[in-house]
């Protein structure tokens, strides 16, 4: 799982990035509120972790800007101040959830599995151009509507959640495929191939672009 942890500290991110390394995520460290926006814009993450006190833009501001853009990342924010009143602005601002500095890293890692069990239940549906997404049906329509197998769900729901995103073979394995041992990426192109096939089948205006063992990205048709 790909996690962007945003904080100023040096000495704190690497702290923090090295644990979650050694826990088998794939940490992105950014340490101002403007780089983690850009970096937001740039890949698919399964949770962020932002810093509150940040140069640039504080962390509240970075989140407020990419909940803005149409993205629903579990977010947990960090600050060294215990105040109700900076709980509440976070939360209202669209965080998931909040530590306190100084915090135990077993209880980090506990969050952001919870957050990331959630966010992989979360059947609300999705749209993209004129295409639908009913999650918790498994249906795909646009002009005419199509069932999905629950995998096949699960790898639609993640690239409408990434709009515009370079998504790699890696990533949508480990996403996807996480519960089962050692998978072939190899099932990853199987099963965007037959994404393709329904996309079409139900005249959608939205393609995934991208070849075998590469990446990926759900965007707009191309006009011909």
């Amino acid at each position: 799982m790909n996690i962007l942890l945003a904080e100023d500290e040096k000495a704190m991110s690497m702290a923090v990035a090295a644990v979650l390394a050694h826990s088998g995520y794939q940490v992105d460290p950014v340490y101002d509120g403007q780089a983690a926006v850009d970096k937001a814009k740039e890949k698919p993450y399964d949770c962020m972790i932002f810093d509150i006190m940040m140069p640039k833009k504080d962390g509240v501001t970075a989140l407020q800007e990419i909940r803005n853009g149409g993205n629903d990342t579990p977010v947990i924010l960090l600050t060294a101040k215990s105040e109700v009143d900076d709980r509440i602005v976070g939360l209202d601002a669209g965080a998931d959830d909040y530590l306190t500095k100084p915090f135990a890293m077993g209880e980090l890692l506990a969050r952001i599995r919870s957050m990331t069990r959630r966010s992989s239940r979360d059947s609300r549906d999705l749209t993209a151009g004129s295409l639908t997404l009913k999650v918790g049906e498994g249906e795909l329509s646009c002009r005419s509507a199509v069932r999905l197998s629950a995998k096949e769900t699960q790898l639609m729901k993640f690239f409408m959640q990434n709009q515009g995103k370079p998504c790699s073979t890696k990533s949508l394995l480990d996403h996807v495929w996480q519960d089962e041992a050692q998978p072939d990426q190899g099932i990853v192109w199987i099963y965007v191939s037959y994404l393709r096939e329904k996309l079409e089948a139900i005249g959608s205006d939205m393609q995934i672009a991208g070849k075998k063992d590469g990446d990926f990205i759900f965007c707009p048709q191309q006009a011909s």
